[in-house]
């Protein structure tokens, strides 16, 4: 099985694209994993922040196409890392191949791109950035393959 995260734009934080490069090492040692960084759109003089989100949307969609994807935004479904441990393995009981995970832009994901996920997963009710949303996935992730091994980080 192998994760694959689709971003728009580059992490301008240091400290953020530290933690990510330092927790995708992690999760490299229980599923491959890889990052793609897509080029973010610009809104356009006279052009609402609704074409923004349909444009990144589509872009995002053509990035995962054939693979299982997951889209996160925070109306999706919430899971502690127990169940999201579970989660992973059931899709790899199921012989899944590839795992899309999508987050969009500063503005968030089109309902479009939303209708299209075979999974819409909530980290919190609560906001975050997109960026920090990045950091935050990558490492409940690798909770939840640590769960899966028996190993200790998750306690």
């Amino acid at each position: 099985m192998r994760f694959e995260f689709l971003f728009l734009g580059k992490t301008k934080e240091p400290y953020l694209a530290a933690g990510i490069a330092d927790y995708a090492k992690r999760l490299a040692r229980y599923v491959a994993t890889d990052i793609k960084t897509l080029k973010e759109k610009k809104i356009k003089k006279g052009e609402s922040e609704n074409v923004l989100i349909e444009k990144e949307g589509e872009i995002l969609l053509q990035g995962g196409q054939g693979s299982y994807l997951v889209c996160l935004d925070r109306s999706g479904k919430q899971m502690d890392s127990l169940e999201l441990a579970a989660q992973v393995g059931d899709w790899e009981m199921q012989g899944r191949k590839k795992i899309t995970f999508i987050i969009g832009g500063h503005l968030g994901l089109s309902a479009a791109a939303l209708a299209k996920a075979d999974l819409v997963l909530s980290l919190s009710a609560m906001t975050f950035t997109h960026e920090m949303t990045r950091l935050l996935l990558l490492e409940q992730l690798y909770r939840a393959c640590t769960i899966k091994a028996g190993e200790k980080y998750h306690k």
